[in-house]
Parts: structure tokens; sequence; C-alpha cells
């Protein structure tokens, strides 16, 4: 049990490498950049991680020198209309095991590129983070990653009303400076708001009752929330 007057914990959120992975299972697209010259790939269709794209350790001595070196590049976009839509950016960064199969092929595919993995760096509005091959191996993408998208435009279009019902659940309580509000991100560990004000914006997360395993358990733990936010009182709502 908490002691009275210690810190809450944070809500739990996924880790770096976890980003990492959801960010490539979600993607459709990415811009690769070799030999100087940038590309962009389309109708990714996940996989290891990245569908076409194997990533592979580094070899011993220095022969991975006299191979080309390329870089990935992936921009994990907000898909609700809020302010500062991009989310975060990964670069993978390496060299070419395989000729790059950089034509705009498609699903199903049987041209394959591998590469040997460099580094992947995550940008977010927290700064860099720099993730290895054993932790992105060991890190799986959130079972929610594929479906986000359409979960949060859904609620968005077709439920605002729940939306400003969440709102009961922030702390401390949003005031009149709050313009909109709006879903910005949803992970297996819960939701979050984006607060836009008059002069910036302010992102929150509302902790599911548990981390999410499956997709399947999404529905029962969000309508949790939405539970816990009408037991709130209502002096607690957004002042009008």
């Amino acid at each position: 049990m908490r002691m009275s007057g210690a810190p809450a914990a944070a809500p739990a959120r996924p880790t770096d490498a976890e980003r990492v992975r959801s960010i490539l299972a979600a993607a459709h697209s990415m811009t690769a950049v070799t030999d100087g010259l940038r590309s962009e790939v389309r109708h990714l269709d996940g996989g290891d991680p990245m569908g076409r794209l194997h990533l592979h350790p580094a070899e011993p001595g220095g022969e991975s020198e006299h191979r080309a070196a390329i870089r990935l590049e992936f921009t994990d976009v907000a898909p609700t209309p809020v302010r500062d839509r991009v989310r975060a950016r990964v670069t993978i960064v390496g060299r070419l095991l395989t000729p790059y199969a950089g034509d705009d092929t498609g699903p199903g595919s049987e041209s394959s590129t591998c590469m040997e993995f460099g580094q992947a760096v995550l940008e977010t509005a927290d700064g860099f983070s720099y993730i290895g091959l054993d932790e992105l191996d060991a890190a799986r993408p959130d079972p929610l990653a594929p479906y986000e998208a359409g979960m949060l435009t859904h609620l968005l279009d077709d439920h605002p009303d729940l939306v400003t019902l969440l709102l009961r659940l922030v702390q401390p309580l949003p005031t009149a400076a709050v313009l909109r509000a709006l879903p910005v991100a949803m992970d297996r560990y819960g939701i979050t708001l984006r607060l836009e004000e008059r002069s910036g914006h302010r992102d929150v997360r509302l902790p599911f009752p548990s981390p999410l395993d499956d997709v399947e358990q999404s529905g029962a733990q969000i309508q949790a929330l939405f539970s816990a936010a009408r037991r709130r009182s209502h002096r607690n709502t957004l002042p009008a």
C-alpha cells in the first residue's frame, strides 16, 4: 500500500524498444536512404519487424565496412487532428547484406532485403533514445498498434461525448483554459488525451485498470475507464 503523502506512481507506459516495435508494426510506409538517394517504400505488411527488411546483428571484423550504408526512417503520426501530429520518429541505421529491394512491389512480394543492424533511434518530445538489436528483439509490438488509428478516430468521430467524459479522470482537473481535448494515443496501458490551450498543449495518460495482452480485451478496459469517469462527481467536469 502506498504511504500517505508519497507521490503517486507514474502511469505505466511502453518501453522505448516496445514503442519502436509498435511504430514499425503499424507503419504503412518508410523512407530508405542509401547511396545518397532517398526512396519512399509503401505497402509495408508488418513482419520481422518491417516486412521485407530483416535485421541481423553486426558481423565481427571489418568486412561490413565495404557494404553500403542504409538508413530507414519512420514517422509516427497521430490519426486524430491534434496540434503537432508527429508523435515520434524512428531511424534505423545499418549496412546492406543483400541488394536493396527498394521498388514499391507491395505486399506478397518475394523480394527481401537483409541489413546488418547498427542502431535504432527513437525521437519524441522527450528527446532521443538509442535501442540495440537485443532490446528490439526482446520487445514485442503493442497489441493495439495495428488497430489504434481506427479505434481513436471512431472514438472521436462517433463518440465525442465520451472524450469529454474522460476529462473527469484528469488530475489536476482541467480548467476553462483548455480549448479542446482530443485522444492522441492508445496502447496496452491506457489512453492519452491531448489538452490544447491557447498558448500550448499537454498530454495526460489515463491508465487502464490493467495492461492488455490482446486487442480483444480493449473493449472491457475502455468501458472501465468510462465507468470510472461516470462515478466522479459532476463537480469534476470541465467548466463551461
